[in-house]
């Protein structure tokens, strides 16, 4: 039985990303601590697909069809989730994307449109959700970092950059919406089995094994890792908890 602490009955979620990898982990989680969800992304077959999952759990669930890099399209989307499902209590900004090169070789459209998917999204995503989080009295804002946010990266540099502004973006937003009582935080992800790094395991060789090597766990993460820390988060367990950044890596980071 949820306990009062981590009750998010009549609280709604919005989680961009939220229909595949680490995003359905966190939706899964919210979802079973009784949040209604609004899954936010592109793929409207994945969504679906999604959306009826959580909705076995229990809970109402809506898909959104959004380009999380474009304005109009993100106010839309806060108006009909607000519409549909009452208020937003919760925001979980996930989406993202990477592309695998050097420096040297990165064009300066692919950084373009790295930055704007993990990062300007967050941005826009946040922004036009803070009067609705605003209004809700507790308002939560979960910002998906990366390792890369710690640790360099040379096939990575417009990821690694993306997610390093997501930390100092989550302390930014932490600071100027702690007196609406909307608190904010980071997750930073270690290797995880995903779609988006089975990719990178195909492009990087040896990656896979020297993941395994630094990671104290033994494995690479699930995406079910996440439903926990995201269900703290979105609670009030975690109301004095605010501009944090918290690895979910297994021990990856800390290893010497």
């Amino acid at each position: 039985m949820t306990t009062s602490r981590f009750d998010l009955r009549g609280k709604v979620a919005v989680v961009t990303g939220g229909n595949g990898g680490i995003g359905l982990g966190m939706a899964r989680g919210l979802a079973d601590a009784g949040a209604d969800i609004a899954v936010v992304g592109r793929n409207e077959a994945k969504s679906k697909a999604a959306v009826e999952e959580l909705k076995q759990r229990g809970v109402k669930a809506i898909a959104v069809a959004t380009d999380v890099t474009d304005k109009a399209a993100i106010e839309a989307m806060v108006a009909r989730v607000v519409k549909e499902l009452g208020r937003i209590d919760i925001l979980v900004n996930n989406a993202g994307m990477s592309i695998r090169k050097p420096p040297h070789e990165l064009e300066l459209d692919e950084w373009s449109k790295v930055i704007d998917t993990n990062l300007t999204s967050a941005f826009l995503c946040s922004k036009a959700a803070y009067p609705a989080l605003k209004a809700s009295g507790s308002g939560k804002v979960i910002n998906i970092g990366s390792m890369m946010s710690i640790f360099g990266a040379s096939f990575a540099p417009a990821y690694a950059a993306s997610k390093g502004g997501i930390v100092q973006f989550t302390r930014a937003c932490a600071n100027a919406w702690a007196p609406d009582n909307i608190q904010v935080n980071a997750i930073l992800p270690g290797w995880i089995d995903t779609d988006l790094t089975r990719g990178a395991r195909q492009q990087v060789a040896g990656l896979y094994e020297r993941v395994l090597a630094r990671t104290p766990a033994a494995r690479w993460g699930a995406i079910d890792d996440f439903a926990g820390i995201a269900v703290f988060l979105a609670s009030p367990a975690s109301d004095f908890v605010t501009g944090t950044a918290i690895p979910v890596d297994g021990g990856f980071s800390v290893m010497a």
